[in-house]
């Protein structure tokens, strides 16, 4: 069973930068759909970004278009977020998970993704 792992959340002040990285526990050609979801206690796990195999096409979520930007080297088997101009409302835990799509579709919903990580904390002071 392929696992997740993140890495690279912390505290950092608004309008701050961070970089997560996900790796998978053993390398796998067959997920070629990854993609980044957040959770705040008590809501739901909401779609941040999304990639494909190549990291030709990338998808995110209006709330952070224009800030975060999804990346793969496949070379290391690893993505990446990177988040610009961090906001309160960023704060939350932070989940890498991945599928393998037949159709190369991004999905955005979780129930598509099978694997997922445990999650790294993000934190952003106003």
């Amino acid at each position: 069973q392929v696992q997740l792992v993140e890495s690279g959340g912390g505290l950092v002040q608004a309008g701050g930068s961070l970089r997560l990285s996900c790796a998978p526990s053993e390398r796998t050609f067959s997920l070629n759909i990854m993609g980044w979801f957040r959770q705040t206690p008590g809501k739901e796990r909401d779609f941040v970004a999304g990639i494909n195999w190549g990291g030709s096409r990338t998808n995110y979520a209006d709330s952070v278009k224009g800030r975060f930007t999804i990346s793969r080297d496949n070379a290391k088997s690893t993505v990446y977020l990177q988040m610009n101009s961090l906001k309160p409302e960023d704060t939350a835990r932070y989940y890498c998970a991945a599928y393998h799509s037949m159709t190369g579709q991004l999905g955005t919903k979780v129930e598509l993704y099978d694997y997922w990580g445990q999650g790294t904390q993000v934190t952003v002071s106003s």
